[in-house]
């Protein structure tokens, strides 16, 4: 456990000072300060904000990105993220890695805080001062259950078996003689499901900030938990407490810039300036260049100021446009769905403008040169000096939309214009379509529904860190795989996709574990 404990312990232990959540952050390194040196509410209050910063999905949509069919190579590729871009996933991949301590860090920090609540804070006897308390106690918890779910998606076998080994179940401030095996998922849901209840019991009725963990996000994450645990009557009521209680809309493709393009291609310079700047008045886009909230239920804030996580840089080198050495681009069978569709808004507030779009590029020789698809989905915030830098959003409300479909589905309501799989498809491409309704689809079956719930999945949540479970949980059901082009690749004869149940669509226990704690079980295949 030597591993571990050095992270739990000691890595990114840190106070921070917080006014707003667009604040900037005054960071206090931990070793300057002491567990019996915060006595106050406030002090607990900075060491939340400090436990928000830990947290953070970068890794996993850097990763679920790289190694599904959402990203190509890019032409400024030197070689980065190459092996896991090629399936070769094993014990010492650094995304693994970083996903498994990454999330104990911030278990560890709710941990800390919470044995500094009980032990170093009386029971508050005023009732606002006592609010404050439990709200504290709340959000902590409902960030431990969000780091857990995280460690549940990518590292058990089958998030549906209660007995299938999950991750490390750790509960205390981990100390150097502290040895921990691997749970099961049923303890570790528990866990998951105690921290839920307790979080929506005692946060406050409403919060102004989508920044901090509000009832909402509480609904959301159990809506998404339950969905991955196959169950579809709690996951269908919680997605639906988030639609109609949480007061977002889907985020409109309206308006848009004058003359705006309807053939997939690039549009005009003038459109493309007014789409895409600083300024840009379409809403959908403002969404991802932070200068709107839009439908997003739950965002990680990061502010322009100071050293936070550039989220581009997962894909990118120096900015999202075909000259900022483009690490991995838009897949071109993603590209070529998203253009087919016209007037999907999608296809250009996920595409950078300075994409080269050649049209022989199945022939050319040079396509790793010539096709350049430059990913947009993170512009960098509206203001100048964050070119790679956004929020990273954690819940959108589209995202509650795609679960009832799944909900609807699983009871076999595939068809009819609501509480069905086709009504709430088309609530989500009717909002993301600036050329007007979309037509409601049909299905002959429920297979050809579970595709088409794959495939909305694939282009609204693209970027985001879902495709890697989704092509785990719905594959077989959709008959669908890894849809990758022939010329993702740098070198051709690559391999193009993984069968579904491959052994890969669950990561390894890293090998840092394992060898400082040989007791651990390994996954399948590793």
């Amino acid at each position: 456990m030597k591993k571990i404990k050095i992270v739990l312990i000691a890595a990114f232990v840190s106070v921070f000072t917080f006014t707003s959540c667009e604040d900037a952050y005054e960071i206090v390194q931990d070793g300057e300060i002491n567990e019996n040196s915060l006595k106050t509410l406030a002090d607990m209050q900075s060491y939340l904000n400090g436990t928000y910063a830990t947290l953070s999905t970068s890794t996993e949509i850097g990763f679920t990105g790289i190694f599904t069919d959402e990203t190509g190579v890019g032409r400024g590729n030197g070689g980065q993220g190459l092996t896991t871009h090629r399936f070769l996933l094993n014990t010492s991949d650094g995304y693994a890695d970083g996903i498994w301590y990454g999330r104990y860090v911030t278990i560890n920090r709710v941990n800390r805080l919470l044995r500094m609540l009980e032990n170093n804070i009386p029971t508050p006897t005023n009732p606002t001062d006592l609010a404050t308390y439990n709200s504290i106690a709340a959000q902590a918890r409902g960030l431990r259950a969000l780091a857990y779910l995280q460690l549940q998606t990518y590292f058990s076998t089958d998030l549906s078996d209660d007995g299938a080994l999950g991750a490390m179940l750790v509960t205390t401030v981990a100390e150097a003689s502290d040895v921990f095996p691997r749970a099961t998922n049923g303890e570790i849901f528990s866990l998951i499901e105690s921290d839920l209840d307790f979080a929506i019991n005692n946060l406050p009725a409403t919060t102004t900030s989508y920044f901090l963990v509000n009832q909402d996000m509480i609904n959301a994450l159990r809506a998404r938990m339950y969905l991955y645990r196959g169950n579809y009557p709690l996951a269908k009521q919680y997605a639906n407490a988030v639609i109609s209680g949480s007061g977002l809309n889907l985020t409109a493709a309206t308006p848009v810039p004058a003359n705006p393009p309807t053939n997939g291609g690039p549009g005009t310079a003038a459109w493309n300036n007014s789409f895409y700047g600083n300024n840009s008045t379409n809403p959908y886009r403002k969404m991802w260049n932070d200068s709107q909230r839009g439908e997003v239920i739950f965002a990680l804030s990061r502010p322009p100021a100071q050293t936070w996580e550039n989220i581009a840089t997962q894909f990118t080198t120096n900015s999202s446009s075909a000259n900022g050495s483009p690490l991995f681009e838009v897949s071109r069978n993603l590209f070529n769905i998203l253009a087919s569709k016209p007037g999907d808004i999608r296809r250009y507030a996920n595409v950078d403008p300075t994409s080269i779009l050649n049209p022989n590029y199945a022939t050319d020789p040079a396509y790793i040169t010539s096709d350049v698809i430059v990913i947009d989905k993170y512009p960098g915030k509206n203001v100048s000096g964050a070119p790679l830098r956004n929020d990273i959003k954690v819940f959108r409300l589209s995202e509650m939309h795609l679960i009832l479909a799944e909900c609807y589905a699983s009871e076999g309501n595939i068809n009819g214009a609501t509480t069905s799989v086709a009504s709430e498809l088309k609530k989500i491409r009717d909002a993301r379509n600036f050329l007007g309704v979309q037509p409601l689809p049909t299905y002959a079956n429920a297979t050809e529904a579970w595709a088409d719930i794959l495939l909305e999945r694939r282009l609204e949540l693209c970027f985001e860190g879902h495709r890697y479970i989704d092509l785990k949980r719905l594959g077989t059901l959709a008959n669908k795989t890894m849809e990758r082009d022939a010329t993702d690749d740098s070198v051709s004869g690559t391999p193009l996709s993984i069968p579904n149940g491959d052994y890969r669509y669950t990561m390894p226990i890293p090998i840092n574990e394992i060898n400082a704690n040989p007791g651990i079980q390994q996954n399948p295949g590793y």
